[in-house]
């Protein structure tokens, strides 16, 4: 898994390639912390070159927009590709996290939040 993060105006967008599991999650909440921590609290999980999610990562995503909404802010995921989004239906996430096609109009959303 690799993890890049850049700001676009107020928000972070980290945006993460490669599989999600027991293995990278750990990582991706770091990452996902640090970021929080800089007072940064608008955040987007770009996961279009995301190719598997596994209960720890989805763990790692219910961790960060707990965080973030805790502090005023939030975690919206943008791109999320056939195969996670299944995984996210099946574990009931789509109706914990913001969902929005791409980058552009998840980081569009915090305007009228």
């Amino acid at each position: 898994m690799q993890i890049q993060m850049r700001t676009v105006e107020q928000v972070t967008v980290v945006e993460i390639a490669g599989s999600v599991d027991s293995l990278t999650a750990e990582t991706l909440t770091g990452a996902m912390l640090d970021a929080l921590g800089s007072d940064r609290y608008r955040l987007v999980a770009d996961l279009t070159q995301v190719e598997y999610i596994s209960s720890a990562g989805l763990r790692a995503l219910l961790a960060t927009v707990k965080d973030a909404r805790r502090r005023g802010g939030d975690l919206r995921l943008a791109g999320v590709s056939p195969p996670v989004l299944r995984v996210l239906e099946i574990s009931g996430f789509t109706s914990i996290l913001n969902l929005f096609p791409d980058v552009d109009d998840a980081v569009v959303s915090f305007d009228g939040a």
